[in-house]
C-alpha cells in the first residue's frame, strides 16, 4: 500500500547509509576500524579479539559502546569522540536528495545510534541540514540504542510525535520492529550488509522497501 501522505506529520530518519548511499560513501569500514583501534589500546587485546568484542558487542546490544558499557562501565564519552573522527571526503552534495527533501511536507528528524556531532557534520556534506528540525542522538537515548523500545519511546515523548502519523526510514531491518509495533509505518533501505537485512521468516515489520532514498521520496510526493 503506497503512504498516504495525508496521514503523516513526522518523517524519521536514520543517518548512516540511509541518508546516504553505502554505494556511493561507505564510512562503516572506517567506524569499525577506530572501533578496532579503541578496544586493543583499553584493553590491551590484540586486532583479532578486538574486532571479536566490536561484533559480539553489536550483535547482542545494538552497539559496541553499549556492550562496553555493560561489560566494562566504559565512559561514552571517551569512546564517541575517537570513533567518530572520520575522513568524509567521499560524502557529496547530494542535490537529489536535497531536492526530494524540499518537496516532502512535515517534520523531519534524524533520529541516529551516532552522536549529534557526526550527524552534523555528514548532513553538511551532504547539503541537507535545513531540512531537518532536530537530530535525536545516542546521548539523548540514554545510551540504549536502537532496537530498545525504551529509546524509541523516549524519541517518541521528547519530539512528541504520534507513532500512528510517522514514517521511518532505517538501513538496518531489526530497527524497524519496535517502530512498527509501536505503530509507525517503516521503510527499510535495501541492503546487503550482513545484520542489516530482515529475516527472511518475517518481514511483517516492514512495510516499504526503498531501493534508493530520494528516488522513493518523490514517488511519495507524487502519489
Amino acid at each position: 500500500m503506497p503512504i498516504e501522505m495525508q496521514n503523516i506529520d513526522v518523517w524519521v530518519f536514520d543517518l548512516d547509509n540511509t541518508l546516504y548511499s553505502p554505494l556511493r560513501s561507505d564510512l562503516m569500514p572506517q567506524m569499525h576500524e577506530r572501533m578496532q583501534e579503541f578496544i586493543m589500546a583499553e584493553f590491551s587485546v590484540d586486532l583479532a579479539e578486538a574486532d571479536r568484542r566490536r561484533q559480539f558487542y553489536y550483535e547482542k546490544y545494538g552497539t559496541t559502546l553499549r556492550g562496553l558499557m555493560e561489560h566494562h562501565g566504559l565512559d561514552p564519552e571517551k569512546f564517541l569522540p575517537y570513533c567518530h573522527q572520520l575522513d568524509l571526503s567521499e560524502i557529496k552534495y547530494d542535490r537529489s536528495l536535497d531536492d526530494a527533501l524540499s518537496g516532502l511536507p512535515g517534520r523531519k528528524i534524524v533520529y541516529t545510534n551516532a552522536t549529534k556531532a557526526h550527524a552534523t557534520a555528514v548532513m553538511g556534506c551532504l547539503g541537507i541540514s535545513g531540512h531537518f528540525e532536530d537530530i535525536f542522538d545516542i546521548a539523548d537515548a540514554n545510551y540504549l540504542p536502537k532496537p530498545h523500545l525504551s529509546s524509541y519511546e523516549v524519541f517518541l515523548k521528547k519530539h512528541e510525535v504520534n507513532p500512528t502519523r510517522a514514517v521511518m526510514f532505517e538501513d538496518t531491518a531489526k530497527n524497524l520492529k519496535p517502530a512498527h509495533d509501536l505503530g509507525m509505518t517503516t521503510v527499510w533501505m535495501k541492503n546487503t550488509r550482513p545484520g542489516a537485512i530482515p529475516d527472511s521468516n518475517n518481514q511483517r515489520h516492514i512495510h516499504h522497501i526503498a531501493e534508493e532514498l530520494s528516488d522513493f521520496l518523490r514517488a511519495v510526493c507524487i502519489s
